[in-house]
């Protein structure tokens, strides 16, 4: 009796081992699956992807830099035509 519930238990473990590497792979295709309907809708809706965001934050973020710093010698440019306007 003992040695048929050891085979009855051996034969059990590898069904279980067998099914489990079943629905890895199962779960592995449908992960596939999902992203590529994801990614797909994403295309559709014209979402820009990260990397591509992140570049064009930061070329905002420089044209800001550059734009303060022109505004600010702008203003100044203007105080000395002030001045001078005033001084004729």
């Amino acid at each position: 009796m003992s040695q048929s519930n050891s085979n009855l238990f051996s034969k059990l473990t590898e069904i279980l081992s067998e099914t489990a590497g079943a629905a890895s792979g199962v779960k592995k295709e449908i992960e596939i699956i999902v992203k590529s309907q994801v990614e797909k809708l994403l295309n559709d809706f014209d979402v820009v992807q990260r990397d591509e965001f992140d570049l064009i934050k930061e070329m905002l973020i420089k044209e800001r830099e550059k734009s303060a710093l022109l505004e600010k010698k702008l203003n100044e440019i203007e105080k000395k035509l002030k001045k001078r306007n005033f001084t004729k």
